[in-house]
């Protein structure tokens, strides 16, 4: 079924091939800080444990918005694990790492999110896709933001 948006079909698959990345590398960095929650060790357990709680909420939740806006493009959400290894620009975690080097593994995949979300606005932009660039302001915003604190715990 032919959809009429307002948006042109090669824009809306180029916005969708971006949203699919950004998808992808919040899916890993979802897994990976779920993974440190569960495994983080060290005087700093309970502030951590429960920090990482915080984040992988948060980015549970961002997948559905993300997923969504690419169906509403009239796309097809990326669903696997295989799929997302060959979008994301992060890199599983190791089995298991210091509590420290999970804070700067952390750090480095949201700066890593934010980049990609960055490397869409153009294109959404020139799209006037202002549904998406409302999505990527939001996620901008949380991930500069939780790199900021994560940043913060690696200082001094």
């Amino acid at each position: 079924m032919k959809i009429e948006i307002g948006i042109k079909e090669a824009d809306r698959k180029r916005i969708a091939d971006g949203l699919s990345r950004l998808l992808a590398d919040s899916y890993i960095l979802y897994l990976k800080t779920h993974n440190f929650h569960w495994n983080v060790e060290g005087p700093m357990f309970s502030t951590l444990h429960n920090m990482f709680m915080v984040q992988y909420t948060e980015l549970w939740n961002a997948l559905d918005l993300i997923a969504e806006r690419i169906r509403a493009l009239g796309l097809y959400a990326p669903g696997s694990y295989k799929k997302y290894s060959q979008l994301s620009s992060i890199a599983e975690a190791a089995e298991m790492v210091p509590a420290h080097q999970m804070i700067r593994e952390l750090l480095e995949g949201h700066e890593a999110v934010v980049k990609t979300a960055r490397s869409v606005l153009p294109i959404a932009e020139a799209a006037d896709d202002e549904a998406t660039l409302d999505l990527l302001t939001q996620r901008l915003q949380l991930h500069e933001k939780t790199a900021w604190m994560l940043r913060s715990l690696l200082a001094g």
